[in-house]
């Protein structure tokens, strides 16, 4: 048995996260409301990726570290850009501030 992690984009334009063992049922479940809670209320919703993994740990752990990513992050896996996806793992580390730097006197 193959599990999945799988991304569905809402009609709000918001992405919800999740894994299964029956990717073509639970994004048929998840349209038709079957599935209460967050994209009930957020339908139509759209498979927009997927990615396959032997055990359900493996398929879990994946879904919870997706759903702490930022929104470019998860559009740069989506898009399939992991050099992007690797940059923005780094996060703010190395990067310049982005405030003025002033100081009160």
């Amino acid at each position: 048995m193959m599990f999945w992690v799988y991304i569905l984009r809402c009609s709000d334009d918001s992405y919800y996260a999740g894994y299964t063992d029956d990717l073509d049922g639970r994004a048929g479940a998840h349209e038709a409301g079957e599935i209460p809670g967050y994209t009930f209320t957020r339908r139509p919703v759209t498979l927009i990726f997927s990615q396959e993994f032997p055990s359900r740990l493996e398929a879990l752990m994946a879904e919870r570290q997706i759903k702490d990513w930022s929104r470019a992050k998860k559009e740069a896996m989506i898009r399939g850009d992991w050099n992007e996806v690797s940059v923005l793992a780094r996060g703010r580390a190395g990067r310049p501030p982005t405030g003025s730097g002033r100081t009160e006197k």
